[in-house]
This record gives C-alpha cells, sequence and structure tokens, in this order.
C-alpha cells in the first residue's frame, strides 16, 4: 500500500515539473515571463520632508521653492512650518 502511495507522489512530482518546463517553453515563445515570474513594478523615488521627516513621492507631495532649491512636504502644516523657518 505504502509502495502505491510513494507512485503516485511520484507522478504528481514529475507531472508538475514536467508543466512547469512545458508553461516556460510557452512563455519563452510568446515573449512573456513564465508564470509566477513577472516583473515588479519599477521603485518608486521618494523624498524626505524637511520638517517632519517623512518620505513622500514627490508627484503626490507639496513643493515649495527656496533660492532654487525644491523641497517636498507631506502637508500644508509642514510647508507653512518650513515658509517661517526659511
Amino acid at each position: 500500500m505504502i509502495r502505491v502511495i510513494l507512485i503516485g507522489v511520484l507522478l504528481v512530482l514529475i507531472a508538475r515539473a514536467f508543466w512547469r518546463v512545458v508553461d516556460g517553453v510557452i512563455a519563452a515563445a510568446s515573449g512573456q515571463p513564465p508564470r509566477g515570474k513577472r516583473s515588479q513594478p519599477p521603485a518608486m523615488r521618494l523624498v524626505k520632508d524637511p520638517m517632519c521627516g517623512t518620505f513622500v513621492p514627490p508627484r503626490d507631495s507639496l513643493s515649495l521653492t527656496v533660492r532654487g532649491e525644491t523641497h517636498y512636504f507631506c502637508s500644508e502644516q509642514c510647508r507653512a512650518s518650513f515658509r517661517k523657518t526659511a
């Protein structure tokens, strides 16, 4: 009985390995990465808010340019505080 179970497990493992290879060949032929190997989205650049230290993406933040240097802020409060000190 144990022999039948072990043979069954072995057949399942062989079948999975076979289909993984076939999936890789099909994906390579179509120019796409195999399933489970999809590329990750590119990393997003973050900038540090000079007032509170929070990291924010530049496109979603408030900005202020002082003496030719652009600073990015997470909120209007941080930007207003920076204006007072700059």
